[in-house]
């Protein structure tokens, strides 16, 4: 039985073999997938060899018990920010410790309710954070419904880990 269609494991097949290309180690911090992104890399035989820890950070509790993003931006600007997805990246490197020098973090609104006139339903950002360089971020706004927000989420975020892996 396959847990992914085709084209998403091939994605992540490609993702683990840019890794282990560039000697990077990834962690994952993820809110709207719920892990779905570190499962789908789990998917691909040997993907311990890139893949230590991940971590699901769905209440804005466990962002900032976890990976250290401030309250003060939780407050201010809401999960579903940049500054927040950027504060989870780069906490996520820091609890991973050396386990890992990238990190992707996602959080947005996979609906079907939750969204709002400035945030509506579809609103995701995506963070890469890389040990000793800048960390990067995408605002997106995905249609369909919570799978679909979902999963779209998850091919942005490894084609975005692809293209800082590559950087190497």
């Amino acid at each position: 039985m396959k847990l992914f269609p085709d084209a998403l494991f091939d994605l992540a097949q490609e993702t683990i073999r840019d890794l282990l290309r560039s000697r990077r180690r990834i962690t994952t911090a993820e809110s709207c997938t719920g892990g779905l992104i570190a499962a789908l890399l789990t998917e691909v035989p040997g993907s311990s060899d890139v893949l230590g820890r991940g971590f699901v950070t769905y209440s804005n509790e466990a962002k900032e018990k976890v990976l250290g993003v401030s309250g003060k931006t939780l407050r201010q600007f809401g999960a579903v920010s940049v500054q927040t997805v950027r504060e989870m990246a780069e906490g996520a490197l820091v609890a991973a410790d050396h386990d890992a020098n990238i990190a992707v973090a996602v959080s947005g609104v996979a609906g079907p309710g939750g969204g709002s006139e400035e945030k509506p339903v579809g609103t995701v950002h995506i963070a890469v954070a890389v040990r000793g360089a800048r960390t990067t971020d995408e605002k997106f706004l995905f249609s369909g419904g919570r799978t679909e927000v979902r999963v779209a989420t998850v091919q942005e975020a490894l084609r975005m880990v692809r293209e800082r892996a590559s950087e190497v």
